[in-house]
């Protein structure tokens, strides 16, 4: 071998390092670009689960509103309930304490 056919040996190897370098650029790009691509598919995924959660928590807190509204409503009718229970009661306790001021009424307690 002489020292032409070693620089044509160093060229012919320069040239495919230089493709292998090109297709190695090449690779990386793609691996780059899918990658981008599969995180924002993936980003994109968790911000639409993370938009039903909310919209989920939303809804749970005016139901659970909606219920409080309820529950002070059936609250307030209790209490007046309650308190109409007790005027019957000390009017009832007046009759039966005095039956002759409430003339044609007859207590019986069976």
């Amino acid at each position: 071998m002489n020292e032409q056919d070693l620089k044509m040996i160093g060229e012919m190897v320069e040239a495919v390092v230089a493709v292998q370098r090109q297709e190695l650029r090449q690779f990386k790009d793609e691996v780059i670009d899918r990658f981008d691509r599969a995180i924002g598919a993936t980003e994109d995924n968790l911000q639409h689960k993370l938009d039903l959660v909310v919209e989920g928590q939303q809804m749970l807190a005016e139901r659970f509103e909606r219920l409080e509204g309820r529950v002070e409503h059936v609250e307030l009718m209790t209490g007046q309930q309650a308190g109409q229970l007790q005027g019957i009661a000390v009017s009832l306790n007046a009759h039966r304490a005095d039956t002759e001021v409430h003339s044609g009424y007859q207590v019986r307690e069976d």
